[in-house]
């Protein structure tokens, strides 16, 4: 062959050798930009420019590979080397041994990438958690940050959060922003200094900060929207009113920050953004006073304070509309915790929803309203999830609703649709450590997801490390799996004198399950005794009551059992010939277990079918019954009965585990029976 020839030949194979390996290097490049470049906070656009520069540079590289050749005096041109002169040859070896090379740090990254993508991690459990750099946040997204309250009486703080929250609400009524919650921005500063961070946290393009001063009836109100990126203030504006002319403060700012941000406004929303909500300053301060104390203390009585608070606007202006409202979802929630029943009624809840509907139906507040009466009061499941559907299309950015749509869905046993809502009320509430446990502990917890539930705990914990409940509702995922030394260590983390029923509740079941009686003995007296006296047992309380008088019968003292399970019956049950109505905690199953345990037979079965019954429709209340039935049937020698009830509840969400006919001793008149054991030894049905 002519030696020109051949060295052509060995450039056109030099020529797609470069290809390929341009091609492996120019991968592993944008891989390492796209893994790297986050962590150093460097924007998208750098990885964009990274990936159109590699691109360009394609034709470049196969031009100069065969234009030009690297020789031990440099580069030269083709043109210039004799051909018997040429190492095109040696260069060839090189390329294909740098491309190997090359080819396997690809492949080991691949695996990487692939085995992390499997494993279940935070980013494939919770994508709406994973860092918010590795992707495109909205411009037309933004974060309220607390306002400043610059009164000197600090008793107004009230006021500049009750001016914050109004302007953020406004601002969620716009289907065409993406607005973060109030439960993710309240832990952050008023003016922090690294809005770049803060942005990226919340996963937002704008933040928005403001400061509040009011003095005797004049109000001061201070805005500016900033981008997050760059510190760049895009706009700002002071307010001075009058105290009954500072209403329309939240609308106009609304109203121009959707200006600032291009985002388009219906005709629906404009009204719904502008609209004043009261012409009266007293009710309307007295509402304020409801909303901060809503949304910054978390306990029954400050609940019954707020309520007391929206009760006062109401009469003050009985045409408040959102006043109505938040009483409405404020009284259903403590009537669902039968908290005060005298006070929060069922019609108490049913009057309010009511006049928040009839005085604004189009307001997204009054269907919230709706939906809370329809599921927890009336229990009336699909109702609820119609009213918070209507309620969700008003107010596009309220993870607040779309958490209790999630509830009601799990309740009608849509646990995948409960999912995807609580993911979509996460995007919206990134940084609510409540929302993130109510996701593992009311959806992956009863659908037996357990490392999936952990993943979404550890994520509430990073965000609030002193959660009681989060740190307890992980040592349940533990207990259910038959991990008590991992889920005794979670408990232990909790302050010892903690008594709320989140925190008890597992410290009792942890005690049985290593059966500890007298542990467990000790630890409900200790609940007992700090109830208030003359003030009614709530249904955890009155369950630990239950599982005391067992507690007591397992340690020989039958006598103390009597009185714990007659004292049980007397507070579920004080009228012999009433009935005991469901609710949404099973309190009908805590009657049955109550007969069980003084060995009333008829009684026992007799309520515990007719909670089977009751709960027929409630996915999550329904397998407890059909547990508690089931265990009733065991203790009165019914084997065949609680036996073949077994399979199907340790298939179904929020039933059994394993672990829970293992370790749990109202299973114990069953461990001797080969079915049993064969559950045991065989696992759950394939």
């Amino acid at each position: 062959m002519n030696p020109r020839h051949f060295v052509s030949e060995l450039r056109r194979r030099n020529v797609y050798k470069v290809a390929v390996a341009y091609a492996v290097v120019s991968w592993l490049l944008i891989q390492i930009a796209t893994q790297v470049f986050p962590f150093f906070e460097i924007p998208n656009w750098a990885v964009r420019l990274v990936v159109l520069l590699l691109i360009l540079g394609f034709p470049v590289a196969l031009i100069l590979s065969w234009a030009f050749e690297i020789t031990p005096e440099g580069i030269k041109r083709e043109s210039e080397i004799e051909p018997d002169k040429s190492i095109t040859h040696h260069t060839a070896r090189k390329i294909v041994a740098l491309t190997i090379v090359l080819g396997v740090a690809a492949a080991g990254l691949l695996a990487f990438q692939l085995l992390r993508s499997k494993s279940p991690n935070a980013a494939a459990v919770l994508p709406s958690m994973a860092s918010n750099a590795a992707v495109d946040i909205p411009s037309k997204s933004i974060a309220v940050l607390p306002f400043d309250n610059l009164s000197d009486d600090k008793s107004n703080a009230y006021f500049a959060e009750g001016i914050q929250d109004e302007i953020l609400t406004r601002l969620s009524k716009i289907a065409a922003l993406k607005v973060i919650s109030r439960s993710s921005t309240q832990k952050y500063k008023s003016a922090p200094d690294n809005l770049r961070e803060v942005g990226r946290q919340l996963g937002v393009a704008n933040l928005l900060e403001g400061s509040v001063q009011k003095i005797a009836n004049a109000v001061h109100v201070n805005v500016q929207l900033i981008r997050a990126a760059t510190d760049e203030h895009l706009w700002a504006e002071s307010y001075n009113r009058k105290l009954d002319d500072v209403f329309g403060v939240e609308g106009e700012v609304a109203s121009t920050i959707a200006d600032q941000l291009n985002a388009k406004l219906s005709g629906t929303e404009q009204k719904a953004v502008t609209d004043k909500p009261t012409q009266n300053t007293a009710a309307y301060d007295a509402y304020l006073r409801g909303l901060a104390i809503e949304h910054t203390q978390y306990s029954y009585e400050s609940y019954q304070q707020a309520a007391r608070e929206y009760v006062e606007a109401v009469q003050l202006d009985p045409n408040f509309a959102f006043a109505w409202a938040r009483l409405a979802v404020l009284r259903s929630f403590l009537y669902f915790n039968a908290v005060d029943p005298n006070t929060n009624t069922a019609g108490a809840v049913k009057e309010a929803a009511d006049r928040a509907m009839a005085l604004a139906p189009e307001a997204g507040e009054s269907w919230i309203a709706q939906g809370a009466y329809r599921y927890r009061v009336l229990r009336d499941f699909a109702g609820a999830v119609t009213a918070y559907k209507q309620a969700q299309i008003r107010l596009p950015n309220n993870s607040y609703l779309l958490q209790n749509l999630a509830f009601v869905q799990r309740r009608l046993g849509l646990w995948q649709e409960a999912e995807a809502t609580f993911k979509k009320a996460l995007e919206l509430d990134p940084r609510n450590f409540q929302l993130l446990g109510s996701l593992g502990g009311e959806c992956y917890a009863y659908l037996r997801r357990f490392n999936d539930a952990r993943v979404a705990m550890d994520r509430a914990l990073e965000i609030s490390p002193d959660s009681a409940s989060t740190r307890a509702n992980k040592a349940v995922t533990f207990q259910n799996e038959g991990r008590l030394d991992e889920a005794a260590q979670e408990l232990a983390r909790i302050p010892a004198d903690t008594m709320d029923d989140f925190v008890v509740a597992p410290r009792i079941n942890q005690a049985i399950y290593e059966r500890h009686f007298d542990t467990a003995i000790s630890i409900i007296e200790r609940k007992l005794s700090s109830v208030p006296a003359g003030q009614p047992l709530d249904s955890v309380t009155e369950l630990a009551l239950v599982q005391l008088g067992f507690c007591q019968q397992w340690t020989g003292r039958d006598e103390d059992a009597r009185r714990s399970f007659s004292r049980a019956i007397e507070s579920i049950k004080p009228k012999p010939d009433a009935l005991v109505s469901p609710d949404a905690n099973g309190t009908p199953n805590t009657l049955a277990l109550a007969y069980a345990g003084l060995g009333e037979k008829e009684k026992a079965l007799e309520q515990a079918q007719r909670a089977v019954k009751d709960y027929e429709m409630d996915a999550v209340n329904k397998p407890w019954s059909e547990t508690t039935l089931a265990q009733i049937q065991a203790r009165f020698g019914d084997f065949d009965s609680a036996i073949a009830a077994i399979p199907h509840l340790l298939e179904v969400p929020a039933g059994l585990t394993i672990a829970n006919l293992k370790l749990d001793p109202f299973w114990d008149p069953l461990r001797k029976d080969p079915r049993f054991q064969k559950f045991i030894s065989d696992g759950p049905p394939k």
